[in-house]
């Protein structure tokens, strides 16, 4: 298997960081536009599965904290269509870092998270 080929790195980097945009700005369609349509995603105090779960999920939450911050992302390709994303982020003022991590699949449609993790150290 091929590993970290140049073109899926960039492409799912910048899917990566539009998604993060989409996340700061709290644009609901776009942020859920980045999700397969079974994706799972558990975070720090809830679980959504598919994106039925998740629109009602999104819908309810607040925006973001100003300030979020990430640090040490790191972008894995394997092969042409499966990508892995994890970096840890934090808000300006707190203590507490999250860990956040994303498996990335190359569907007819684009790049689509089908996995997600967000947690925060206890």
């Amino acid at each position: 298997m091929e590993r970290d080929l140049p073109e899926v790195i960039t492409e799912v980097t910048a899917a990566f960081e539009a998604y993060e945009r989409a996340l700061v700005a709290n644009d609901v369609d776009a942020i859920l536009g980045f999700f397969a349509a079974d994706a799972v995603r558990f975070g720090i105090a809830d679980q959504q599965f598919g994106i039925e779960e998740q629109t009602r999920w999104r819908r309810a939450q607040s925006a973001l904290p100003p300030g979020r911050w990430l640090k040490e992302t790191d972008i894995q390709g394997y092969g042409r269509s499966t990508a892995i994303v994890t970096t840890m982020f934090g808000y300006h003022g707190s203590d507490i870092q999250g860990r956040q991590s994303q498996t990335w699949v190359r569907l007819p449609e684009g790049w689509r998270i089908v996995t997600a993790h967000v947690s925060e150290p206890r």
